[in-house]
């Protein structure tokens, strides 16, 4: 039996990590900028992550959600006291799909409605709904196609307007920051927009922070750049570091109910434990902080560059745009200077989305290579 053949690969195999940086199964070192699609926030193999796993894996891998499991609640505790939402509630599931997949769900129980709004260049997921509010018809099948996902135009408040006059809207989706449509920033007045819309029509505000969250922006949410408060906040990605883990944060005004949310496998006490040692990390080492730093320094460096046509981004979450197509340039960054960067759906972008422990020396490692490579 083969493998499904949906990936394009790179010829190596990373068989180590250690901090920033990956080894192949020859020893050659890599330097990290990529963070396997932003997972990787403290680092691989963080001393702190690997006993806290190591410990739980040999008193209790999993048991199910129907006993008591003390490790939710005390991730809950952590993540409001990060996110500086303490009176707020989590619903642990198992990746940013199935979060995104539940707080739509959880708006439309709440509503009784069925319509969505999300925006164009987004992304939300693989999974049905998550999927169909997705902006790219090339991974949407016919099954998943709905009349009740409308997709908007990004930062177009009277597109906006129009459609909350004209059909009873569940919830709105959007990504703080977009991701895998190449970093780009809603303006602060279309967040104003959004929220004042939602309470105007009882309409619930979904944060999609599964990339752009959890500390990578520079703040916990990057919603929080923005002035404004979404009713519901998903996570997932850097949350477990490499295990999977998602979640949904969500705001007091929700009622809930047994069984109208369900997992078997989220919140088990393996993600649990993965999750804990994640956050711990992040708040003993300051790495929020020093993402915010380090990320400004970076886009600060990529801006004077004059093969770069622009940077945009906030934290370690920093999109390049290249004045050419960039996956050339990004070969040569990985197999002439083993730095690993990502591509993003525009062509001629770079992705840089390492872990929130990026040091300045290694920042700078990069910036030299980058500049004498970038043309």
């Amino acid at each position: 039996m083969g493998l499904f053949n949906v990936y394009p690969l790179f010829p190596i195999e990373v068989t180590k990590g250690e901090g920033s940086y990956v080894y192949d199964k020859a020893g050659t070192r890599y330097l990290d900028l990529y963070g396997g699609h932003a997972v990787i926030s403290i680092g691989h193999s963080h001393p702190r992550y690997v006993q806290r796993i190591t410990e739980q894996v040999r008193q209790l891998g999993f048991y199910s959600n129907s006993i008591l499991n003390p490790l939710q609640e005390e991730l809950a505790e952590k993540v409001g006291e990060l996110s500086g939402r303490p009176e707020w509630n989590l619903f642990l599931c198992n990746s940013g799909a199935e979060a995104n997949e539940n707080a739509l769900k959880l708006a439309s129980f709440h509503t009784g409605r069925k319509k969505v709004i999300s925006f164009t260049n987004g992304f939300h997921g693989r999974t049905s709904l998550a999927v169909a509010v997705t902006d790219n018809p090339g991974i949407v099948a016919p099954v998943n196609a709905t009349d009740n996902a409308l997709i908007l135009p990004f930062n177009d408040e009277e597109a906006l307007e129009m459609a909350f006059a004209n059909d009873e809207i569940a919830a709105v989706i959007i990504e703080g920051i977009q991701g895998v449509g190449g970093i780009y920033l809603p303006d602060e007045s279309f967040m104003k927009k959004i929220r004042s819309l939602c309470d105007i029509y009882g309409t619930v505000f979904i944060a999609d922070s599964v990339q752009c969250g959890y500390g990578r922006s520079g703040r916990f949410f990057s919603q929080d750049y923005y002035g404004v408060e979404a009713d519901l906040y998903t996570m997932a990605k850097g949350m477990g570091n490499g295990f999977p883990i998602g979640g949904v944060l969500i705001s007091p005004k929700f009622e809930a109910k047994f069984g109208m949310l369900g997992t078997t496998f989220g919140g088990n006490h393996l993600a649990c434990a993965a999750a804990l040692a994640v956050a711990e990390v992040i708040q003993e080492e300051n790495l929020i902080e020093n993402a915010r730093a380090v990320g400004a320094y970076l886009m600060n460096e990529l801006t004077g560059i004059p093969a770069v046509q622009e940077v945009r981004g906030k934290g370690l979450m920093i999109g390049i745009d290249m004045a050419y197509p960039a996956a050339d340039l990004r070969k040569k960054l990985l197999f002439d200077h083993q730095i690993f960067t990502g591509s993003a759906s525009r062509k001629n972008t770079i992705r840089l989305l390492p872990a929130l422990n990026l040091s300045k020396a290694d920042a700078d490692h990069f910036l030299e290579v980058f500049k004498r490579t970038a043309g």
